[in-house]
């Protein structure tokens, strides 16, 4: 018994995976070091054997073994692209944790994450873990699946990026990083900054009560308590951080 397989389809199979693959590498939740490399290959070629149908096995077919080689990494660099322009939206997530550490006082505590392969304190790894179980929980990674997927037809396999979209792209998702951190954590910073003025006010007022030794337990309270309201925004923070992560890897495609 003999099975004859098209070669066109499975080499088109195969540089669709190659994409899928760059792109979990690189986009979370997937990029997690908690999801094991197996996993991400085996999602990679399930995801490939799921979207054979729509791709065109005819335009790689006719291709030499150069310019298969060509494609592959053409393939490597659409991936990864796209997962980097997904990790940038929610990198402002982290960005934001980073932000509240550095004006509470946690930076002092800051460690390397193995998981994230980032240095972050503690708020910084709460906010990144949330961001992680939220997408799962909400099924959000679906959507971010799904976005890819589309990705096929409006940027088929052998076609070339566009790069001035995609620089386009990805320094408009550069500002919206650091503009929505600043959201995220803005009301936390001004309330931090206000105590802040106040300890110098009573500095100024009583030189001899040592106001800024009282500062650390009174920064650290205040940032906990005030943090509890933040949190309780963050579903709503990741599902629109989601919608735009979707918005521009269709985007970037057309």
């Amino acid at each position: 018994m003999s099975v004859s397989l098209p070669l066109g389809a499975v080499e088109a199979t195969m540089l669709a995976g190659v994409r899928i693959a760059a792109f979990l590498v690189i986009a979370p939740p997937f990029s997690h070091r908690s999801i094991p490399g197996r996993i991400k290959a085996m999602l990679a070629i399930g995801l490939a054997l799921a979207v054979s149908p729509r791709l065109d096995a005819d335009a790689v077919a006719s291709a030499s073994t150069a310019g298969f080689v060509v494609d592959l990494l053409l393939q490597v660099v659409i991936g990864g692209a796209l997962g980097f322009l997904v990790a940038l939206v929610f990198a402002a997530v982290q960005s934001a944790g980073n932000l509240i550490d550095l004006f509470g006082g946690f930076q002092m505590a800051a460690a390397f994450d193995p998981m994230s392969q980032t240095n972050g304190a503690q708020f910084a790894r709460l906010y990144t873990f949330t961001a992680v179980v939220l997408l799962f929980a909400s099924n959000g990674y679906q959507l971010l699946i799904a976005g890819l997927v589309r990705t096929f037809d409006a940027l088929p396999i052998g076609a070339s990026l566009d790069l001035a979209t995609l620089a386009d792209t990805a320094t408009t998702g550069l500002t919206q990083m650091f503009v929505s951190a600043v959201q995220i954590a803005g009301p936390l910073l001004v309330v931090l900054f206000l105590t802040d003025v106040g300890l110098g006010l009573l500095t100024r007022v009583s030189p001899a009560l040592n106001a800024f030794a009282l500062g650390f337990p009174l920064k650290i309270l205040m940032t906990i308590s005030f943090a509890s309201f933040a949190y309780l925004a963050m579903p709503g923070i990741i599902d629109g951080m989601l919608g735009t992560a979707v918005r521009d890897l269709v985007g970037v495609a057309r």
